[in-house]
């Protein structure tokens, strides 16, 4: 297999990279630690295996899986983040990544099983991860079947925090119809006021890749 690590911290790069090579036999055909460069990396590289973490710099981990969809749809992506939550899960779940570790319970050996079980065609995804997912499908009240697909847009945005003007320019859309879907969101998820909801937003997983960068503009 040849693989491409995109992990934005080194020492675990390096992990990585000796699992990969010395314990498995594969082939590293390159590192990237930001999105967007693991993009051009994969085009260049051609690999057949992405271990791709969430939480990068410039371009999140699911802005990777889009662009590498469309430029090199036969490439299996496994996902390693430290990230476990519901909205987590359900992008990843909607993205159709192959695999899923769970960085905060599962052992280098766990890894090496998921590398091995997605290298020979089949996925593996980690038990926090089927458990999240398993909970949510059981929910009648979960925020896929409450919110629309733009409500979970503003959500992510309420809980960077950015004010209403900060999400209308960001979505392109008119301030009153971000007071709208807020009033909305609120009244679907039962919560009272901005701190519940900013709250709701971070602790479920909103904010992956809706954070701002180090100049205070949003990423992609």
């Amino acid at each position: 297999m040849r693989i491409v690590i995109v992990e934005d911290h080194q020492m675990f790069r390096e992990v990585l990279r000796k699992v990969c090579v010395e314990e498995l036999g594969h082939e590293v055909a390159g590192e990237a630690a930001d999105g967007a460069s693991a993009v051009d990396l994969v085009a260049r590289a051609t690999p057949d295996l992405v271990l791709l973490d969430l939480h990068l710099p410039l371009l999140d981990g699911f802005g990777v899986v889009e662009a590498v969809r469309l430029r090199s749809p036969h490439v299996k992506i496994l996902v390693l983040s430290s990230h476990c939550d519901e909205y987590t899960v359900f992008r990843s779940e909607r993205a159709r990544v192959q695999g899923f570790v769970d960085k905060n319970t599962n052992s280098v050996a766990m890894l090496k099983d998921a590398i091995g079980a997605v290298a020979g065609g089949k996925v593996w995804f980690s038990d926090a991860f089927q458990k999240a997912k398993a909970n949510r499908h059981r929910d009648p009240n979960s925020f896929d079947k409450l919110l629309t697909g733009r409500e979970r847009d503003v959500l992510a945005l309420v809980g960077v925090p950015l004010n209403d003007t900060e999400i209308a320019a960001r979505l392109g859309i008119a301030e009153e119809t971000v007071e709208k879907h807020r009033f909305n969101i609120l009244r679907k998820l039962g919560l009272t006021g901005t701190l519940e909801l900013v709250r709701y937003a971070r602790q479920h997983g909103f904010t992956l890749g809706a954070r701002p960068n180090d100049d205070g503009a949003l990423l992609p």
